[in-house]
């Protein structure tokens, strides 16, 4: 009875089943916690949530703390009668509260408790198994005996009887454990294939999900270029369209301008003619001669007006200047052509630093990606390429294709990157880059940039923000730019040039260190 009681207490009441994986809420209560969650499941849209078993409310969903003591005596009842659990056997003879069966008797076709089973008959006949419902089965439907054996040529479970006097009488017979051992080797040796077929398939599952991982990479890597690109297409309408109105805004001022003086000189000729023709009439209504022949000839006043007339007419009010707009409207073209949708992108590949060209003062690091100032000196071979300042090119060339790389600039305050020709100097001064016609490079000082090639310096706008530069260069184009990874991205510079040698990334340092964050990605026509 106390066993019953016990169980009762381990029920949810939810299924009415022993607990699974028990939770409790804030009111005390214990639940599975699949039976619970499907109950806050049908409560989401109401607003509050309430425990099934005294109606208690919150306006959020609780949180289920796990009830491990709980959970202890559960998994302690479970392990102690597995068997009972598992088929869910109650004893039959205990007719006022069921209680857990421990075993089954074959003869008496009956259940029995801890406490039947003391009082059961220990006779030979009366054979007792593990408990369950089916007690019918276990006995021959022709004899009524129990089934001990496992007739191999019928496969089928008979009794003593059956062997002796029935249908099976001279077959080849096993007893029950031998034939399920064999049977259970079998089921082995099928589940084993099995295995194996599924871990073939999760091995070929992996492969495509490989592939998709890489093209997500792939339509991340494309989204960035497209997005950036149409970012500084933008940019540059928007500096056009100014540049554009505000040239038209100055030659409508301009031509305004213009008229109204034209206007104003064409009052005045048109007040003096007036003035002049009133002299005329007066003449011609004078009746002296003197007066008039006296007066001078009027004739110069008309060739005066023939040439004011024809000064009149060559005169330009002034028109807009079309050929200027016309002009730099032309970037719209070049900024148009300038785009290449129908490129796509390679697999990128590494970009790594070449320990040989670093100079003495330059440290490199181990996986050949980052370049720092060093207080040293690295005593390394002299060699023709070697440079003589803490300066280092890329192991790989670009004769050909776009391609663009990155640089994590954010630990140092003096900088310079670019690309180089394998021929540029590696002593003096001039083998910095920018200080010469073979390197192009943009030049970190303390927050404030510039670019310099020729040894010539633009100095660009202050207050970058900057952490990594991003470096693009369109060998065929002969185009290089840089661009600062900030957001948005911001369009720092571009290089034009017609490039007659293979090229270098190319890495300086004058304080702390910069890495090469990304790998090259090349964008072939």
């Amino acid at each position: 009875m106390a066993s019953a009681d016990l169980r009762q207490e381990l029920e949810c009441s939810i299924c009415l089943n022993i607990y699974t994986d028990p939770v409790t809420l804030r009111c005390g209560h214990n639940f599975c916690r699949v039976c619970i969650d499907r109950v806050l499941d049908t409560q989401e849209g109401s607003g509050v949530y309430t425990c099934p078993d005294c109606r208690a409310e919150c306006q959020e969903r609780p949180a289920l703390q796990r009830n491990i003591t709980l959970c202890n005596i559960v998994g302690s009842l479970l392990s102690t009668r597995p068997d009972q659990e598992e088929t869910g056997d109650s004893c039959t003879y205990c007719i006022h509260s069921p209680v857990p069966a421990a075993k089954s008797c074959l003869h008496c076709e009956a259940s029995l408790c801890d406490n039947h089973l003391r009082v059961h008959s220990k006779s030979a006949e009366h054979v007792l198994s593990g408990p369950t419902t089916s007690l019918g089965n276990r006995k021959c439907s022709v004899h009524k005996k129990i089934l001990e054996y496992y007739c191999t040529e019928d496969a089928a479970c008979i009794c003593v009887s059956c062997c002796v006097f029935g249908e099976h009488r001279g077959h080849q017979v096993e007893s029950l454990d031998e034939a399920s051992e064999k049977k259970k080797e079998k089921l082995r040796n099928v589940l084993q294939k099995l295995t194996t077929k599924r871990e073939e398939i999760e091995k070929r599952v992996q492969s495509p999900q490989e592939c998709r991982r890489k093209d997500l990479e792939k339509v991340a890597d494309v989204t960035e270029i497209v997005t950036a690109l149409f970012r500084d297409i933008r940019r540059q309408l928007e500096d056009l369209e100014k540049r554009v109105l505000s040239e038209i805004s100055r030659q409508e001022e301009s031509v305004s301008l213009s008229v109204s003086d034209l206007i104003q000189q064409l009052e005045i000729k048109k007040d003096e003619l007036s003035r002049k023709m009133r002299h005329i009439e007066e003449l011609c209504n004078m009746s002296d001669p003197v007066t008039v022949l006296q007066e001078p000839d009027t004739g110069d006043l008309c060739d005066t007006e023939d040439r004011e007339r024809h000064d009149d007419q060559t005169y330009g009010v002034g028109d807009l200047d079309v050929g200027l707009i016309s002009g730099t409207l032309l970037t719209l073209s070049d900024i148009i052509t300038g785009i290449n949708i129908g490129n796509f992108v390679q697999q990128p590949t590494d970009i790594l630093l070449d320990i040989n060209t670093a100079g003495n003062y330059i440290h490199i690091s181990g996986d050949s990606k980052t370049a720092s100032l060093s207080e040293r000196n690295k005593n390394r071979p002299e060699t023709p390429e070697r440079f003589q300042y803490p300066q280092v090119v890329s192991t790989r060339r670009f004769s050909s294709g776009r391609h663009y790389w990155e640089v994590e600039i954010s630990k140092s305050r003096i900088w310079r990157v670019g690309i180089c020709y394998p021929s540029i100097d590696r002593r003096g001064h001039q083998s910095g880059i920018g200080n010469n016609n073979k390197s192009w490079g943009l030049c970190g000082v303390y927050n404030q940039y510039s670019v310099i090639h020729c040894s010539e310096v633009i100095r660009l706008p202050d207050n970058i923000p900057c952490d990594t530069v991003r470096i693009c260069l369109d060998y065929e184009a002969g185009q290089l730019s840089f661009y600062s990874l900030c957001d948005p991205i911001r369009h720092l510079h571009t290089f034009t040039a017609t490039f007659t040698e293979p090229l270098h990334a190319a890495l300086g340092v004058g304080e702390g260190c910069i890495k090469i964050s990304g790998v090259v990605r090349s964008c072939e026509k």
